[in-house]
C-alpha cells in the first residue's frame, strides 16, 4: 500500500463532482437490476466491481483521474446496489395484505434513514474489522486489485517486476474476466448447465437428500479468496445440512412427489431454521469476541477526534482520517428523528395508536441497539465470505423473531384479538429499518477495505457512501412499485401465481412474523441449530488451542447449513483449489508473485461474471423472458450437465496452469 503522505502532499482527485455523478448514474441502472434480480432469483449481486470497471473506462478518457476517484465511483454505486437487499423484507408488507403498493416517502424514509445509520455504524467498526483485522474481505480485495491494476498504480511488493508494473497483473484480471463472462453467457444459452445437481432417496424409508454444484466462476473465485479453513467450515455446514438434517426431517415429515421438490421443501421449511439458529449463536459469540476490538476502535476514534480539536488534524495519516466521531454521533441521533416519525405514523395508522408512545420509544431503542449489533455481525460475515454470499436473510430472520417476541410480550395482551395483522405489519416495518442498516453494513466494510488498499481517505469515502444510500433510496421505491403492479409477489392477495415474482426471503420472513405473533412457530428447529452452534464454538476453541492453523469458524459452518449447496459447494471447491495452488507456488522461486497473480485471476473471475450478470438481468427485464439467451430446450439438460461440468474443470485447470507459468517469468 502506498505510504500516506504528510502535510503539504500534492493534491489528487478523489471526492469529485464528476465522480459522484458517474457513481449515481451507474447506481440507477445497477439498483433497478438488483431489485428485479433479487425478487426473481432470491439473491442480489455485488455492484462494486462492475462499477469500478465502468468507472475506469469513463474516467480514463478524462484528465487528472486517479485510482482514488475511481474508488469513490464504485463506493457510491455499491452502497446503493447493496441497499436493494431491502427487498428481502419490505415486500412482506404486501404479502400479508397490509400495503397494496409502496408509498414513496415512507419507503424512502426506511431506506435512507436505515442506510445512513448503517454508514455511521461502520465508521468505528472500520478500525476493529478492517484496519486491525485479518479477515479476507474477498470482494473488497478483488475490487482493490482491479482498481490498482486498471489504473497502472499496482504498488504491492512483489518478486516479479512484471506484476509490479501491472502488465502480468492486468493480463490476469482481463483473462479471468473474459473467461468468466464467456462461460456465464454460454450458461445462459443452456448449452452449459448452470449447475450439476442431483437429488436422491436414501435407504428403504425414503429419506431425501442431494447436492448442487453451481458452475459459477465468481463463487469459485470467492472460495480462492476466503481461504481453506473458511471453505472447509462451509463444507462441514453443508454436510450437517444435507448429510443429516435434510434426510432426518424428510423422515419426520414424509411427503410424496418428486424427490427434488421434497428435499428442497424440507431444506426450506426446516433446515434453514436450524441454520438460522446456528448463525444466531455464532453471531452472539462473534459479538462477544469483537467487544474488545470494537471498544478499541471507538477509543481510537475518540483519540483522533481529540487530535482534530487540538488543531493537529493535518498531521494524521490520510488513511486514518475518518469522519469525526462527534459528527457520526450527531448524524446517528438525527437519523432517529425520521425513524421515530415513521414508527409513530405507522402505529397511528395501523390501529395501534393506544400504544404509540411505547412503540415509538421502544422501537427507537430497538433500532439503535440492535442495528449496531447487526452491523457488527454483518460486517464480520461479509469480511469472512464476501457481501454477495453473506446470508442477510438469516439476519432478517433473527431480527423479525426478536421484534415479534417483544411485541407479543409488550403490547399484544392489551390489544383486541383482531390486532394480530397490525402487529405482524409493525414487526415487518421495524425489521425493514434494521435490515436497511444490516444491508449497508454488510457491504460498506468491503468498500472501506478497498479504500484501505488503494490509499483512499476514509472520510471522503464515507461521504460517498451516504450519497450512494440516498441515491438508492430514491430509486428503490418506484422500481418496487412498478414490479408490484406489473407482476405482484407470490402469496400476496389477488396475485396470479403463474406470473408473480417469488420474493422468497420476504415470504419466509413475513411467515415467521405471523408464526411468532400467532404462536405457531417451531422453536425446536432454532434450538437445535443453537446447540449445534455451541458445539462448534467449543470445537473451534479446542482447535485454536491445540493447532497452529486449523480452525473451524462457527459462523462459516452456520452459513454452510443455511445457504443452498449451489452457493456453498463451489466456494468450497474454490477454497481447496486456491490452497493447492498456493502450496504449489511455495515450491517455486517466485512464490509471492505467483500467489499474487492467483488473487488477480480470482478477482477477474468475479469481475467478468458480475458485469455480464448485470447485462443479462437488464435483458431479462426488457425482454420479459425468463431465459432470453437460451438456444436449446430442457431436453438438452443431461448433455448440458456433462458438457458444462467438463468444460468448467478443464478451463479451471488451464487457467491456473497458465497463471503459474506467467508468475515465473521475469
Amino acid at each position: 500500500m502506498n505510504a500516506a503522505p504528510g502535510p503539504g502532499a500534492e493534491p489528487r482527485a478523489e471526492l469529485t463532482i464528476r465522480g459522484l455523478i458517474i457513481g449515481i448514474v451507474i447506481t440507477l441502472v445497477f439498483t433497478a437490476a438488483n431489485v428485479f434480480f433479487g425478487l426473481k432469483a432470491g439473491l442480489t449481486f455485488a455492484t462494486s466491481i462492475p462499477a469500478a470497471v465502468i468507472s475506469m473506462a469513463i474516467l480514463r478518457a478524462m484528465k487528472n483521474s486517479s485510482v482514488q476517484e475511481n474508488n469513490i465511483v464504485q463506493t457510491v454505486a455499491s452502497a446503493a446496489g447493496t441497499l436493494s437487499a431491502i427487498i428481502f423484507v419490505l415486500p412482506g408488507l404486501i404479502m400479508v395484505g397490509w400495503w397494496t403498493g409502496f408509498p414513496f416517502w415512507i419507503s424512502f424514509g426506511i431506506c435512507a434513514s436505515g442506510g445512513i445509520l448503517g454508514v455511521m455504524y461502520t465508521i468505528p467498526l472500520r478500525r476493529a474489522l478492517v484496519t486491525d483485522s485479518d479477515l479476507p474481505y474477498p470482494e473488497g480485495v478483488a475490487c482493490a486489485e482491479v482498481l490498482k491494476v486498471g489504473s497502472g498504480e499496482h504498488a504491492e511488493a512483489s518478486q516479479s517486476a512484471a506484476v509490479e508494473g501491472g502488465t502480468s497483473g492486468l493480463m490476469a484480471v482481463v483473462v479471468g474476466s473474459i473467461v468468466s463472462a464467456v462461460f456465464y453467457i454460454v450458461v445462459q444459452t443452456k448449452i452449459f448447465a448452470s449447475d450439476v445437481v442431483q437429488y436422491f432417496r436414501i435407504g428403504d424409508r425414503g429419506a431425501a437428500s442431494g447436492y448442487d454444484f453451481s458452475l459459477s466462476f465468481a463463487l469459485f473465485a470467492v472460495g480462492h479468496l476466503v481461504g481453506l479453513w473458511v471453505g472447509i467450515a462451509m463444507l462441514v455446514g453443508a454436510l450437517i445440512g444435507w448429510g443429516w438434517a435434510v434426510p432426518h426431517f424428510s423422515l419426520l415429515h414424509p411427503a410424496t412427489g418428486d424427490v427434488a421438490d421434497v428435499a428442497q421443501g424440507v431444506w426450506s421449511h426446516y433446515v434453514r431454521f436450524v441454520g438460522a439458529g446456528t448463525i444466531g449463536v455464532a453471531a452472539i459469540w462473534t459479538l462477544a469476541k469483537l467487544v474488545k476490538p470494537v471498544v478499541s476502535g471507538l477509543a481510537s476514534a475518540m483519540a483522533v477526534s481529540r487530535v482534530r480539536k487540538a488543531g493537529q488534524g493535518a498531521t494524521l495519516p490520510r488513511t486514518e482520517q475518518d469522519m469525526p466521531i462527534g459528527i457520526v454521533g450527531l448524524i446517528v441521533l438525527i437519523c432517529m428523528l425520521p425513524i421515530a416519525y415513521l414508527l409513530g405514523n405507522f402505529s397511528m395508522t395501523s390501529g395501534l395508536g393506544s400504544h404509540t408512545a411505547l412503540l415509538v420509544i421502544g422501537g427507537v431503542v430497538f433500532v439503535l441497539i440492535l442495528s449496531f449489533l447487526v452491523s457488527t455481525v454483518c460486517g464480520y460475515m461479509a469480511g469472512l465470505i464476501g457481501s454477495s454470499n453473506s446470508p442477510l436473510s438469516g439476519i432478517g430472520i433473527l431480527v423479525v423473531i426478536i421484534a415479534a417476541l417483544l411485541l407479543v410480550a409488550g403490547v399484544k395482551s392489551d390489544l383486541p384479538v383482531d390486532s394480530g395483522k397490525a402487529l405482524v405489519a409493525f414487526a415487518l416495518f421495524i425489521t425493514s429499518v434494521v435490515f436497511a442498516v444490516a444491508a449497508i453494513a454488510n457491504n460498506n466494510l468491503q468498500d472501506l477495505k478497498t479504500g484501505q488498499l488503494v490509499d483512499a481517505t476514509p472520510w471522503r469515502q464515507q461521504v460517498a457512501l451516504v450519497i450512494g444510500v440516498i441515491a438508492g433510496a430514491i430509486v428503490i421505491p418506484p422500481v418496487l412499485d412498478l414490479l408490484n403492479h406489473a407482476y405482484g409477489f407470490l402469496g400476496a392477495p389477488g396475485v396470479d401465481p403463474a406470473h408473480a415474482l417469488p420474493a422468497p426471503q420476504a415470504g419466509l420472513i413475513s411467515a415467521l412474523a405471523q408464526g411468532v405473533i400467532q404462536n405457531n412457530i417451531d422453536w425446536s428447529l432454532i434450538i437445535v441449530g443453537g446447540l449445534i452452534g455451541v458445539g462448534l464454538i467449543v470445537i473451534d476453541a479446542v482447535l485454536g488451542a491445540t493447532t497452529k492453523s486449523v480452525r473451524l469458524p462457527p459462523l462459516a459452518v452456520g452459513l454452510g447449513i443455511y445457504l443452498p449447496t449451489s452457493t456453498t459447494l463451489m466456494i468450497v471447491a474454490g477454497a481447496i483449489v486456491g490452497w493447492y495452488f498456493d502450496k504449489r507456488a511455495d515450491r517455486t522461486p517466485r512464490a509471492e508473485a505467483v500467489k499474487q497473480l492467483g488473487v488477480l485471476l480470482a478477482s477477474g473471475l468475479i469481475v467478468g461474471e458480475s458485469i455480464i450478470g448485470v447485462v443479462v438481468a437488464a435483458i431479462v427485464v426488457f425482454s420479459g423472458k425468463g431465459a432470453p439467451l437460451a438456444l436449446v430446450g430442457d431436453s438438452f439438460g443431461t448433455a448440458s450437465i456433462w458438457i458444462g461440468g467438463i468444460a468448467f474443470a478443464l478451463v479451471t485447470y488451464l487457467m491456473y496452469r497458465w497463471i503459474a507459468r506467467l508468475g515465473q517469468k521475469a
